[in-house]
């Protein structure tokens, strides 16, 4: 068997109103999806993070190499495509690109045995997670006070035991918008806040200061990814938890941030920090430092489905304990057109809990017709 051709789509949604987070306005939504072909006809899926024509350009400029390659060499693809591109590429649009590809490769691993992901990734440790809502976003009109407190409790009906919210408006207005969803959800349902690197240290630790009586799970993004003393400040600060790590990219990147103790709770994309067969080592290391391990997704369901195979295979926070901590599932809930219409059967939640896919592969299949509907020309 042997790679016969490389496709990349690049797929767009207008949405229906826009949303913000610290530093952005989205009025639409965008993806970009890689497809693999073999000769024997099996084809893979995967998905890149990332800005979509930048990713797709990555992914076509590296086509070329891999015709003709064994897909199921997956280490070695991997290694190939990074050493090639080292000089250029350590860290962002390069490595999310190599990260569909590799996950694209996964998928058909899987359906050449016949097996999910997972098993060869040395079998599940659970076949359901526990997964907490990401929404929260700033709106153009009506009260966050409000809406904010409204769109949390809805979460909270749906059977999620965990929210998060967007912060990095402003600490006064920040403090605010936490107690109101705080007082919204009540004292049992977890709430971590994500301020999307829109602060400085003073100016995170000020906030989280004012925040912990709020009980408030983690604290993501406090500052930018570049400030790893700024990380080490707030976290000494604090005794909220410290989260971070979408924005950093292969075990390379992960062991600086490791080896800083800068961070309670590591967060690689598996669709930007290198896919399966990095973000597996990434989780492995983080292990061994006693650091915790729950993926950033955002994206359609192929990104979703590749961090359930790979949230399957990694041991619970406290293995040793009677009660374990579990990684969970980050489960986008802002509005994605894409998202659900790209997968013949959506992945969805029962009261907060996700299934991981039980299909060879990724467990997925495509709907075409949502492909092209969503694809750019």
């Amino acid at each position: 068997m042997i790679i016969s051709a490389v496709r990349t789509h690049i797929l767009e949604a207008r949405l229906s109103q826009p949303f913000a987070y610290s530093r952005a306005w989205y009025d639409t939504r965008t993806a970009m999806v890689v497809e693999i072909e073999t000769d024997t006809g099996l084809t893979g899926w995967g998905e890149c993070y990332g800005p979509a024509r930048m990713t797709a350009a990555v992914v076509q400029s590296v086509a070329p190499w891999l015709i003709g390659e064994d897909p199921l060499r997956t280490d070695y693809l991997w290694q190939m495509i990074y050493a090639r591109l080292r000089d250029h590429g350590q860290k962002g649009v390069v490595i999310e690109g190599l990260s569909g590809i590799d996950i694209a490769l996964w998928d058909i691993k899987g359906k050449h045995f016949g097996v999910p992901a997972y098993q060869l990734l040395g079998g599940p440790l659970r076949t359901e997670v526990q997964a907490y809502a990401t929404g929260l976003y700033r709106r153009k009109s009506g009260d966050p006070l409000r809406y904010l407190a409204e769109e949390a409790a809805g979460y909270v009906a749906e059977g999620f035991k965990s929210v998060k919210l967007k912060v990095g408006f402003g600490v006064e207005e920040d403090a605010a918008v936490t107690r109101a969803v705080r007082e919204a959800i009540g004292p049992d349902i977890a709430l971590m806040v994500d301020a999307n690197h829109a602060y400085d240290a003073v100016a995170a630790i000020y906030l989280g200061r004012m925040i912990e009586p709020y009980d408030i799970g983690w604290f993501e993004e406090p500052v930018p990814p570049e400030d790893v003393a700024g990380y080490r400040a707030v976290k000494t600060a604090l005794s909220i938890p410290i989260a971070g790590g979408e924005c950093e990219f292969t075990r390379f990147g992960f062991r600086d941030v490791l080896t800083s103790h800068a961070i309670d709770i590591l967060q690689p994309d598996t669709c930007a920090a290198g896919g399966l067969t990095e973000c597996k080592k990434i989780a492995d290391m983080a292990e061994a430092f006693g650091v915790r391990y729950n993926p950033h997704v955002w994206g359609t369901g192929i990104a979703i489905a590749a961090s359930l195979q790979l949230l399957a295979v990694i041991p619970a926070h406290t293995p040793v304990s009677l009660a374990p901590v579990q990684p969970i599932l980050e489960f986008d809930r802002t509005e994605h057109p894409i998202r659900q219409a790209l997968l013949v059967k959506p992945i969805e939640h029962t009261g907060g809990i996700v299934r991981v896919p039980e299909g060879p592969g990724l467990g997925i299949e495509i709907d075409w017709d949502a492909l092209a509907r969503f694809a750019v020309r």
